[in-house]
């Protein structure tokens, strides 16, 4: 394969003899070549931004939005046969991203149409004025945005199309491993009639795009999700900037003692094997119960049983690769100190290059690596606890908080755990990372700054509000 892919900078079409290969994570082979830049390209594309007003109305925007939509729903199967290949993911779950994606193109054309103004009388003391205040949002200059690889379609929306919405630029910086999901989006975008002004997509190394990016301060507002290592960084880099980290998380199923184990199961295997495990909401810990652990483990070593891994082109294969080798090691480490501590392996643990399969640990010590930090794989690991009040301070003890979820029946015993957990989400009866991609998402401690993302906080957030007064 010797065609390189473009970056799109300051909207223009770049290529150059330096390039990166992507390969795939399952068979190792180079599924496509992207060109790389430099900080001149970034520079490039940051003054591009910095020097942009966009003159499109709602309506003009919206349309853009709507017709990317369109393309990338003509495309579904062929983009998520691309996500596929770069990043091992099944392919019923990129399908799935895909969908995701198209909602967050559909709500971001919806947002752009929204009347984003309030009003406010002025004779309401007495010193008031029969005057009347407005509000209006007015975009940031500049946004600059840095994405992982786990998600990179439908994380790429979540920065690019809130953006789009509301009329913001914005120079993005995809994960490296997988950039050619992001450049997919953005050909569609620029297809739809997007001005090569309000978008560039630069991919080159760390300091020359990502540090431009954190340190310059043209860029008024910086988008990051990804590790908490990285995101700390930035935030010790970014200087007097707007940010919005969404960071690692290490949720927490909790499963009371009146549970329905069967949904408990059922959740708790969505929650730890979908999309290889590589989430940040994903059921790190099921914290059980200790009435009932003994009938969950059962059932979930049983249920666990149907999430088959493989080559992940296989409409079959339920789990595919993690994100690289040396990532599947990584894990598999973490497994067998886990054992070696006194955790039960019930099923899975063998590893195959990136391909490591789904595993159940049962009777993990709660103090063990694999539960302490974010384990980024397909593991389910199951931590006995002693009622409510053990699981809350289990879950408090992490220094993440961005999504919890709990099953019961108690009503009471839910509104708890809604209260008392500090994270960003907590569903009842369903997994800790359930949302739309309208909805407010984002975590508090190492997850995150508390800032939301979902297409309607991100609009906000790429906003300023302006207030004016006429008499009346």
């Amino acid at each position: 394969m010797t065609d390189i892919q473009p970056l799109y900078i300051a909207g223009e079409r770049f290529t150059s003899d330096a390039c990166l290969d992507v390969r795939s994570p399952y068979s190792g082979e180079v599924v496509g070549r992207v060109a790389l830049c430099g900080r001149a390209e970034t520079e490039r594309a940051i003054a591009a931004a910095s020097a942009y007003r966009c003159a499109l109305s709602r309506h003009d925007r919206s349309e853009i939005l709507s017709g990317a939509a369109d393309r990338l729903r003509d495309r579904r199967e062929a983009v998520a046969r691309l996500i596929t290949s770069e990043t091992g993911l099944c392919i019923r779950e990129t399908m799935y991203e895909v969908g995701r994606a198209l909602d967050v193109l559909k709500f971001a054309a919806i947002e752009a149409l929204h009347d984003d103004g309030e009003c406010f009388a002025c004779d309401v003391s007495s010193s008031g004025k029969a005057r009347r205040i407005f509000t209006m949002r007015q975009p940031v200059g500049c946004v600059g945005a840095i994405t992982p690889f786990n998600h990179p379609l439908n994380t790429v929306a979540h920065k690019i199309a809130p953006a789009i919405a509301v009329g913001a630029p914005m120079v993005l910086k995809p994960s490296e491993k997988t950039p050619r999901s992001a450049l997919a989006l953005a050909e569609m975008l620029f297809e739809s009639g997007l001005p090569a002004g309000m978008l560039s997509v630069a991919l080159g190394p760390t300091e020359d795009v990502a540090g431009s990016l954190v340190r310059d301060p043209r860029v008024e507002c910086l988008t990051f999700t990804g590790s908490t290592a990285v995101g700390m960084r930035i935030a010790s880099g970014a200087g007097y900037k707007r940010l919005a980290l969404e960071l690692g998380g290490n949720s927490e199923l909790i499963v009371l003692a009146d549970a329905d184990l069967d949904l408990a199961v059922r959740l708790a295997c969505e929650g730890a094997f979908r999309n290889s495990g590589q989430r940040c909401t994903a059921a790190k810990r099921l914290l059980v119960d200790r009435a009932v652990v003994d009938e969950f483990t059962r059932r979930l070593r049983a249920v666990s049983g149907e999430y088959v891994s493989g080559d992940p082109m296989d409409p079959a294969t339920r789990v595919g690769t993690v994100i690289d080798e040396a990532a599947a090691i990584k894990l598999e480490g973490l497994i067998q100190d886990a054992v070696h501590r006194g955790a039960r392996l019930l099923r899975g643990g063998g590893r195959r290059g990136a391909l490591l399969e789904p595993t159940v640990l049962g009777d993990v010590p709660r103090d063990a690596p694999i539960v302490c930090e974010e384990a980024f794989g397909p593991i389910a690991k199951v931590v006995p606890v002693s009622g409510v009040d053990d699981a809350i301070g289990l879950a408090n003890q992490s220094m993440y908080g961005l999504s919890t979820s709990v099953v019961t029946n108690n009503l009471a015993m839910a509104t708890r755990v809604i209260h008392e957990v500090r994270t960003g989400t907590v569903n009842v009866n369903e997994v800790p990372g359930y949302r739309t991609e309208r909805s407010p998402f984002g975590g508090v401690k190492m997850s995150g700054l508390g800032i939301k993302e979902g297409v309607a906080e991100a609009c906000k957030w790429m906003t300023n509000v302006k207030t004016f007064s006429l008499p009346w």
